[in-house]
């Protein structure tokens, strides 16, 4: 579709007269641009955007995305792409499934990474996810709103709590637990040492 078409097509496009959009841009409510001869050009991505929004929208694809923390949870992982391919399948949707295995604490997964980019180019129009923390476990309100801002549609199959949250959220604790146990370490502190080995001991107590 061309985007800068004569007075007359761009009349056409808005239902009026060419009079009518004459008088329209002899008072400032649109602008024409012009070519290198001298003739008027009217921007349609200006005057009707919702065209080119549409054009847009079906060359931006659908992606699935799935996690999970460990790799003795890649069952749960394979049960998460059936369910998102068998949702994307049923609603008629071209899609792409993109899979993780990692902390939901870690921003540098490489499918994580491949989502964002994706979002931020542009490329995606649609994104899926079972549940919010198969995202990341904090910080996915923050994606939610990169994809509002690109016009990405989310789409959460399960608004409640996830099936694997409390092992998930263990693991993470002790991934925090560790960072800072080293960090602690370097500063030789006894008793901080001791305390993060009191909370690290308690989260393993509580996976068994």
């Amino acid at each position: 579709m061309e985007r800068l078409v004569s007075i007359g097509e761009a009349a056409k496009a808005l239902g009026v007269s060419i009079t009518t959009l004459r008088r329209w841009e002899a008072s400032g409510r649109l602008a024409a641009e012009y070519t290198a001869g001298g003739h008027r050009r009217y921007d349609l991505a200006k005057l009707k955007p919702e065209l080119f929004r549409a054009a847009a929208d079906t060359q931006r694809r659908t992606v699935a995305y799935a996690r999970v923390s460990s790799h003795d949870q890649k069952d749960d992982l394979e049960r998460q792409k059936q369910v998102l391919e068998l949702y994307c399948a049923r609603q008629g949707w071209t899609f792409e499934v993109i899979a993780d295995l990692g902390s939901g604490m870690n921003y540098h997964k490489k499918g994580l990474k491949k989502l964002l980019e994706a979002i931020i180019d542009g490329q995606i129009g649609r994104l899926v996810i079972t549940h919010k923390d198969r995202l990341l476990r904090f910080g996915a309100e923050l994606v939610f709103a990169i994809c509002e801002a690109k016009g990405v549609e989310v789409v959460i199959l399960n608004q409640g709590e996830d099936t694997t949250f409390e092992e998930d959220l263990a693991k993470d604790v002790l991934e925090i637990l560790t960072v800072f146990s080293a960090r602690l370490y370097g500063s030789r502190s006894r008793k901080n040492q001791k305390l993060l080995d009191g909370v690290k001991a308690a989260v393993e107590a509580s996976q068994c």
